[in-house]
């Protein structure tokens, strides 16, 4: 009876040990998946920030462009010409 529960101890404790490798492993490779999607994210992230950029910058044009029509339109006397 003692070399049975020696057998079925031992068992289970390879198998708890297996079952810590094997839930590592699953941690590390949910890390690394992790690691990928921020670096994507990341990259994402500076794509919409130029192209933010552009957009003020085209933005400011236009907002001084219409300021400049703006101005010509109120301008009932054409005195400004």
């Amino acid at each position: 009876m003692r070399s049975l529960a020696v057998v079925v101890g031992g068992i289970l404790l390879l198998g708890g040990a297996a079952l810590v490798v094997v839930a590592d492993q699953q941690r590390a490779a949910d890390l690394a998946a992790v690691k990928a999607e921020i670096a994507r994210i990341e990259l994402v992230l500076e794509e919409s920030q130029s192209d933010n950029l552009a957009l003020a910058e085209r933005l400011t044009d236009l907002r001084s462009r219409i300021a400049e029509q703006d101005a010509e339109l109120s301008d009932t006397t054409g005195f400004l010409k």
